[in-house]
């Protein structure tokens, strides 16, 4: 009998408690699936009352029992746990220690109240065996265990109700109505003798105790008569937690997975003497085992391998569903902890709940960040996708940055509610607005490339409209320079700020932002004319030879100047050197604003040589060049200063001196090259002189024939030596030229006369041989005659040569004749 029930001692006669034998039982009974489906029913009584027998009969345990054959003795030590067998629901069983036994002692009744405040403090039935013989005696062994009860039921706070059954023992012919009356007399006379609480003084025995009562014949003398009636007795304890069972209260029953440790820590209070608060200890029991079931269900969260795989997941980037996902993983962990603390408190459960859901979410919100994040950055992603494809349309700035961040933070949020988990009321507020500071960060970013790639467009075009312009205008000969670069200046400037004004109004900048954009590129229109001036001035010497060699190279047709000696270079040297200086003048400072200034004058009157201004405004006792400022000019408007003006003027014209000389020279040159004739006084003495001399060739004509001749031979080499040319590079160069060239050139053109006349000679003789008649025929005739005719030909030839001078044949073959060599 009893095979499943699983005995085991639970508290030793020393008082030490059995906690891995409890462990071990609760384990192999399974009690902590019963939840609050379970009842404790315990035995307290006399020592050798039949108490273990009786439990064994009525719930199939196997408690050991009192050897009748070897007398009264104590036999069940401590207190004993087992389970009913065939009972439903659970059942678990307490079999005491019997009191008044003599091994203990008259005196030593601490165990016997201890054991009874701990069955009282954890039953749900109470079983007080008794003999029927004690009814109603005042001095039967009964009344102490009574007065015992009651005793530990005051130090029970706030009791819970537990039902007391009086199991009469060995029952005589006495009919039970008449021993249940006299008992129940006696309990409540012991109740009116124990000493309670104030709080108690009139609180009837009903508000503490249910009292049932029945009777059960000898086991020894009527063994299956007992039998027979424990089995019917046996069948109250069937759904004894049920309404109207037998079991009393259950409002105090600690949940089955709280059993161990609930017993554990009440024999621990009694022990220590305390007295027992058993609302107290019930929330002490719910709050240690609902404590121990949220850090179980926490550990197994950790280490669920949906949760792993989701946070790795996250971790690698977006994760579609993460709410709907990671709420399934917390549900589920969650609805175990509600089932195991079903029956706890509901406070301490609710407690730990919020706890453990706390817990829960702290593990959790590492990767609800992450997600977050990957939805800030993929709306950040769209925003900055959207807004370059609306600028690249052509869209304004500004609404394009409005729409994109409207389309971009209802993405944010609408995704978000993929991501939001119903434990936890976390809120993306923080990260929209980082969201939004980041959007507006980017923006500021592109906003701020855009104006600067537009103001550099436009900087650019500001620069190509007037470096050139301005560089040409410098170059050009204009009367007024300043005029036509500030016609320029503003006009280029003017148009760029209307066209740049227009390119802004797509970015709704404000007035003041707006303002100082226009400023700042009409700043840099000027300073762009203020560069280029005084990169000009730095080659001012250059432009300045450059003007003056202009106009003094060329006409007023601006065609090349040919210096005939007619030419008055004087003059022409002023007018160029006043150009230059009214380029230097211009130079010398900025002049973008209408202001007039006296650079011009001062610079003329100081520096040019002679009566070019008449009218001088400044004394002649002081220099005006002696400064660094130009009066009227402000100094960040100088460009060049007097001192340095000075200084380039000197050197400009000992640069262009060179120019003026060899204008000078080419006169000069020109002068001596066409004077070949004598002067006409010399002309005149030679013809007086000479008159004889010329008498006398026009009396003698081969005089004049000699004359004739020795004349031709003398152009011939005139022109063959060149000897005009060879004069210009000097008179003694030109005397040892001639003088090396002289005899071969002669020789050349006698030897050029020899040959042609050779060359008739022999074509005369050629035409008489192939002629039959006599020399004296009409045909010798005309031969001779076409052979003088020839030759005067030849001679008229060697004159025309001789009158245009040589040729560059004729140059080629004197120097390619061996007597030249």
């Amino acid at each position: 009998m009893g095979e499943d029930c699983s005995a085991t001692q639970l508290i030793d006669a020393n008082r030490a408690f059995n906690v891995d034998g409890l462990d071990r039982f609760l384990k192999e009974v399974k009690l902590a699936d019963y939840g609050l489906s379970y009842a404790v029913v315990s035995i307290i009584g006399p020592q050798s009352s039949g108490k273990s027998t009786l439990m064994n009969h009525l719930f199939g345990t196997n408690f050991r029992e009192m050897d009748a054959f070897k007398g009264r003795s104590q036999t069940t030590k401590g207190i004993w746990i087992a389970r009913g067998v065939g009972i439903e629901p659970c059942t678990i069983v307490l079999d005491l220690e019997g009191t008044d036994g003599r091994e203990r002692g008259e005196d030593d009744t601490t165990f016997e109240k201890q054991s009874a405040l701990f069955a009282l403090a954890i039953s749900d039935i109470v079983l007080i065996n008794m003999w029927c013989h004690d009814i109603g005696r005042e001095h039967a062994a009964n009344r102490p265990l009574l007065k015992m009860v009651f005793q530990a039921m005051m130090r029970l706070f706030s009791p819970r109700k537990t039902t007391l059954l009086f199991v009469i023992r060995d029952k005589t012919k006495t009919p039970l109505e008449h021993l249940e009356q006299v008992l129940r007399e006696d309990i409540q006379k012991i109740w009116d003798t124990v000493y309670r609480p104030q709080a108690h003084k009139e609180t009837p025995l009903s508000e503490f105790f249910n009292v049932e009562v029945t009777a059960l014949p000898s086991y020894e003398e009527k063994e299956e008569l007992f039998k027979e009636q424990v089995a019917q007795l046996r069948q109250r304890f069937f759904h004894s937690i049920a309404p109207g069972g037998l079991a009393g209260d259950r409002r105090g029953v600690v949940p089955a997975s709280g059993f161990s440790i609930s017993i554990q820590q009440i024999w621990k209070v009694i022990r220590e003497n305390k007295d027992l608060d058993l609302p107290a200890h019930k929330i002490m029991v719910a709050t240690v085992r609902c404590e121990e079931i949220a850090n179980e269900k926490l550990r197994c969260l950790t280490l669920d391998k949906g949760w792993l795989e989701l946070e790795a997941s996250v971790q690698a980037g977006s994760v579609s569903g993460f709410g709907r996902k990671l709420d399934s993983i917390l549900d589920a962990y969650i609805s175990e902890y509600d089932l195991e603390t079903l029956y706890f408190d509901d406070g301490v459960r609710t407690a730990k709940r919020q706890l453990l859901v706390s817990k829960a979410l702290h593990l959790v919100h590492p990767a609800f960040q992450a997600m977050l994040g990957h939805l800030r950055s993929k709306a950040l992603d769209k925003f900055k996708n959207d807004l370059e494809q609306l600028l690249e349309s052509g869209k304004g700035f500004a609404m394009s940055v409005r729409t994109c961040t409207k389309a971009s933070l209802l993405a944010f949020d609408t995704e978000f509610t993929d991501v939001a988990i119903k434990h936890a009321d976390w809120n993306a507020s923080k990260i929209r607005e980082k969201l939004c500071h980041d959007i507006e960060a980017h923006a500021a970013s592109v906003r701020g490339v855009k104006l600067s790639e537009l103001k550099s467009s436009y900087e650019k075009k500001i620069t190509e409209a007037l470096v050139q312009p301005v560089e040409s205008l410098f170059d050009s000969a204009a009367q007024d320079i300043w005029a036509s670069i500030r016609k320029l200046y503003r006009h280029e400037t003017e148009n760029a700020i209307s066209r740049y004004s227009s390119s802004l109004t797509g970015f709704e900048l404000d007035q003041s932002t707006f303002d100082k954009m226009m400023a700042d590129l009409k700043n840099y229109a000027r300073g762009v004319v203020v560069r280029k001036i005084r990169e000009e001035a730095g080659k001012v010497l250059i432009h300045m030879k450059d003007r003056f060699s202009t106009v003094f190279s060329h006409d007023k047709y601006s065609m090349p100047r040919v210096w005939t000696g007619k030419e008055d270079v004087r003059k022409i040297t002023e007018e160029a050197r006043a150009v230059a200086l009214k380029l230097l003048a211009a130079m010398a400072a900025i002049r973008l604003d209408d202001q007039s200034d006296k650079i011009e004058n001062i610079l003329s009157s100081s520096l040019m040589d002679g009566p070019v201004i008449k009218n001088r405004t400044i004394e002649a006792s002081r220099d005006p060049l002696a400064s660094i400022t130009w009066e009227g000019v402000a100094p960040e408007n100088t460009v060049i200063t007097p001192v340095q003006c000075k200084s380039i003027w000197k050197q400009f014209k000992v640069e262009t001196e060179y120019i003026v000389s060899e204008a000078i020279s080419s006169q000069e040159a020109l002068k001596h090259r066409n004077s070949w004739l004598p002067p006409p006084w010399a002309i005149v003495t030679i013809a007086i002189l000479g008159f004889n001399e010329f008498m006398m060739l026009l009396r003698n004509p081969l005089y004049l024939v000699i004359l004739f001749i020795l004349f031709i031979l003398s152009r011939v080499v005139w022109y063959e030596l060149n000897i005009a040319g060879e004069f210009q590079n000097g008179t003694l160069s030109g005397l040892l030229a001639i003088s090396t060239r002289f005899l071969p050139s002669v020789l050349n053109i006698l030897r050029r006369v020899a040959g042609e006349g050779n060359r008739h000679h022999q074509a005369a003789q050629s035409s008489q041989q192939s002629l039959p008649s006599p020399a004296h025929t009409p045909r010798n005739q005309m031969q001779r005659r076409f052979s003088s005719s020839s030759f005067s030909s030849s001679n008229t030839e060697i004159l025309r040569h001789s009158d245009a001078g040589p040729s560059s044949e004729s140059v080629a073959e004197s120097k390619s004749s061996p007597i030249c060599h």
